[in-house]
């Protein structure tokens, strides 16, 4: 389920459609689907969510607290070498995008040495670019194992800096253009069948009109076929290129803040909780290998939220937060927080002093 979406009109809503009310307070919803709002040529826009730009954000705060450094997405220092060493090194766990058993497997095939990198990287672990039998091809050439075939300078213009291999939406569009002659209109149409195709069969009738233009053009029947493969592939997932970067973006300043501020990575990733691949257990073992001391929760010194104790060398411990303990509320951490002035000697005075309930003490 989307965290929500909104239909515009030019005119009033209310006298196109039927509008009811959903589970949820507050929210209304349309009886139409998607398929019907896109046919009628209504504007629909939905809106996601990552955890990653919480953690993002609350790692900001944490920097700016504890060290005096006041960053924004823009401001993070670009194309820092340390940070590629360490993704070369396949040392991502909590990174976004990049944290999964595929991703940890790719990045030391993969190499990245730049930000483009990246984005080609958040593209290429996908079941479009897998199915359509990309990968190999792509580390190959990218390696030097493999020559890029040389497809003439069309197809070069649009497969140039992804070597060769269709990736991203867009350059699916732009072969059915260049390579098979289909107007700007019919290669919409083409993407538009590849999200639905799978319901509806329209793919087979781009099929033929794809590979017999590309056919009249001197390409060959293998590699149009190849071709088509690929942008099929995309019907179950591809990625549209200015999507791939802003997702780079943030394995970049996720990776950035790991590399750099580990402790303070951890801490924002530990408060931003449910989120990613790992536990909170395999994220506080991965900051205590990179060297950061995690103070354990303590009714004297813990919040609800993880925070960041000064260490005597100058550097940062994790202090984990109450919200590490299962079935606690945070209003009784609150309460803990809140009476325990210069601490509680004993647990009869924070039971005293707090009033929080037996389960809780």
């Amino acid at each position: 389920q989307h965290v929500g979406g909104f239909v515009i009109t030019k005119g009033r809503l209310d006298e196109l459609c039927p509008i009811e009310n959903a589970a949820m307070d507050d929210r209304t919803i349309i009886e139409w689907d998607k398929d019907d709002i896109d046919a009628l040529g209504l504007l629909k826009v939905d809106i996601l969510a990552l955890g990653m730009l919480t953690a993002i954000r609350k790692a900001f705060a944490l920097l700016a607290d504890h060290r005096g450094k006041k960053l924004t997405l823009a401001s993070v220092p670009p194309e820092d070498p340390p940070i590629y060493d360490m993704l070369c090194r396949a040392d991502a766990i909590g990174v976004f995008q990049v944290e999964s058993r595929a991703q940890l497997n790719f990045l030391p095939r993969m190499r990245p040495r730049k930000f483009y990198d990246l984005v080609c990287e958040v593209a290429i672990v996908r079941p479009g670019p897998i199915q359509g039998g990309m990968i190999h091809p792509f580390i190959n050439r990218r390696r030097g194992r493999e020559k890029v075939e040389d497809l003439g300078p069309a197809m070069m213009e649009v497969l140039g800096r992804t070597y060769g291999v269709p990736l991203f939406q867009e350059q699916a569009m732009q072969i059915a253009v260049v390579a098979a002659g289909f107007t700007p209109a019919e290669a919409d149409r083409l993407r538009r069948s590849l999200a639905t195709f799978k319901r509806m069969g329209t793919i087979g009738s781009f099929r033929d009109r794809f590979v017999s233009g590309m056919l009249s053009r001197g390409y060959d029947a293998d590699f149009a076929a190849r071709c088509f493969a690929q942008i099929e592939g995309f019907g179950s997932y591809g990625f549209p290129e200015s999507h791939a970067a802003s997702f780079a973006r943030l394995v970049y300043i996720s990776a950035w803040l790991k590399c750099h501020h580990q402790a303070v990575f951890t801490c924002a990733l530990l408060n931003s909780q449910p989120m990613g691949f790992y536990a909170p257990a395999q994220l506080v073992r991965d900051a205590r290998d990179h060297g950061v001391e995690v103070r354990p929760i303590s009714v004297n010194h813990s919040l609800w939220d993880c925070t960041l104790e000064a260490r005597a060398d100058g550097g940062l411990a994790l202090r984990l937060g109450f919200r590490q303990i299962k079935g606690m509320r945070e209003e009784d951490a609150g309460w803990i927080a809140a009476a325990r002035g210069n601490g509680y000697p004993d647990v009869e005075s924070l039971w005293r002093r707090a009033g929080v309930h037996p389960d809780t003490l």
